[in-house]
């Protein structure tokens, strides 16, 4: 927070610093002008009329641009230096369009006595001076702080030191005229007025280049190359497979960027937020202080085989997919799989998560001719199994006895058994060869829960944890 108090006092000092020199210079030129009836100088007068204007406008600009966003301007109210630069463009091709007209009327259609004293050269030399240090001191706080209104307002006095020394190359020629080649000083009488077009079209031009800008940003144009480069960066994050938009606004100082990263739709919830906050960070590497949002799209991952698909598309509708059976026959897909769903759903409810989950597998997966689901409990419940190892003694006896016939002698450990109700629940332990395939493992621990079952019929649900030998 101090930081950004220092930056606004900061912003404030240099807009405030420019009044005060604009006001000096105005009321100086304005004077030498009179007396000398240059119009160059006029010109240079009214040219800085319209900085100390400019500046006015700035000062209150920077003012207002830096209160925080709010419910009415949820971006901020930083457009309002974007505003101040265009009404400064607006009043700059008002003055252009004064000069221009009184330096013709000058050269084709009457003359004016010019006096170029040591005051009007003294004036015009006072006035580079203090348009080279005001401009210095406005870029350095415009670049500091992206300000385009400080921006403006140096660009305005920077153009001054060049339409100053002009003005002084056409009273140099006057005073020449008459002093010098007095044969030619009806002639050079008129360099005057053609500094002061000089001045004008210096004005005009640095004014389109100013306006064409603020046009721009009031109308939320791209900066020229800066949405590739935001691109570009993000496309280097690890995780990020594609950067398929990107939009960048700017307000004021700041930019607020929009974009969209394609990631794998397998990626848990947690990487995929990381992925996007590195996204974020890399962006305001490029542009401190941006506002960014990074939408993440799930896309499929080349060569993703069939079964991790559907496995993306349970986990998509909040479900868990398991056992997934894929059979081709003759270029046609079909598929079984068990689907897990919440205890508390009725048999209506849980067929239409599953008639909704095939629906999208279709859609994702044309190649699929025929689904079976399985619909069963994931066990979301809080059951009150109570614990009777200890007391079913008998029971854990004949539960290890058919265990290790299936898979091994002393293969069944740490057995566990729960009384719900009139039924048993059982988890136990058993050890496998662990060069044993996964796929292997699995079938011998669906024939154990399988025989156990049909053996004691007692018995609601059995779980057999596989562990590798010798753990």
């Amino acid at each position: 927070m101090s930081d950004m108090n220092g930056a606004i006092k900061e912003k404030k000092a240099a807009a405030g610093n420019s009044v005060v020199a604009a006001l000096f210079l105005t009321s100086m030129k304005l004077v030498v002008g009179v007396l000398t009836g240059s119009l160059g100088i006029l010109a240079e007068a009214a040219h800085s009329l319209l900085d100390l204007v400019a500046a006015v406008i700035t000062f209150l600009a920077v003012h207002i641009s830096d209160k925080p966003a709010d419910l009415a301007h949820p971006y901020g109210h930083g457009k309002i230096e974007n505003f101040s630069a265009l009404i400064e463009t607006v009043l700059l091709f008002i003055t252009c369009a004064w000069i221009i007209y009184e330096a013709v009327h000058r050269i084709f259609v009457r003359s004016a006595d010019i006096n170029p004293s040591v005051w009007a050269f003294l004036v015009m030399a006072v006035s580079i001076g203090v348009d080279v240090s005001r401009s210095r001191m406005l870029y350095r706080a415009a670049r500091k702080h992206h300000s385009q209104a400080l921006e403006a307002d140096a660009l305005h006095f920077s153009t001054d030191v060049w339409s100053s020394s002009v003005v002084i190359v056409g009273l140099v020629v006057v005073w020449l005229g008459q002093h010098v080649f007095p044969k030619m000083e009806n002639i050079l009488q008129k360099a005057d007025a053609v500094a002061a077009l000089g001045v004008a079209f210096i004005v005009v031009f640095v004014s389109y280049k100013l306006g064409k800008r603020t046009i721009n940003v009031l109308l939320d144009s791209a900066p020229d190359g800066l949405a590739q480069k935001f691109s570009e960066t993000a496309s280097r994050v690890e995780g990020v497979m594609n950067v398929s938009q990107v939009r960048v606004r700017r307000s004021g100082p700041r930019f607020f960027v929009d974009m969209t990263v394609e990631v794998d739709r397998n990626l848990s919830f947690e990487r995929t937020h990381t992925i996007a906050e590195s996204v974020e960070d890399r962006v305001r590497a490029i542009a401190p202080g941006a506002d960014v949002v990074v939408h993440t799209d799930p896309r499929e991952v080349e060569r993703e085989n069939i079964a991790r698909r559907i496995r993306a598309v349970a986990d998509r509708n909040q479900m868990a997919a398991h056992n997934i059976n894929v059979h081709e026959n003759r270029g046609e897909v079909y598929v079984d799989f068990h689907l897990e769903v919440d205890d508390h759903l009725s048999l209506q409810q849980a067929h239409g998560i599953a008639s909704h989950i095939e629906q999208d597998l279709r859609q994702d997966m044309p190649e699929i001719a025929q689904i079976n689901t399985h619909i069963e409990s994931r066990g979301t419940g809080v059951g009150n199994g109570l614990d009777v190892t200890a007391e079913e003694g008998r029971l854990v006896e004949t539960i290890m006895k058919i265990t290790d016939e299936i898979a091994g002698a002393e293969s069944c450990h740490n057995i566990t058994v729960r009384r719900h109700g009139q039924k048993y629940l059982v988890a136990l332990h058993c050890s496998f060869d662990q060069t044993l395939s996964i796929v292997q493992v699995h079938e011998i621990s669906t024939r154990i829960e399988e025989h156990l079952r049909s053996t004691i019929p007692i018995l609601e649900r059995v779980l057999v944890h596989a562990e590798p030998q010798g753990k």
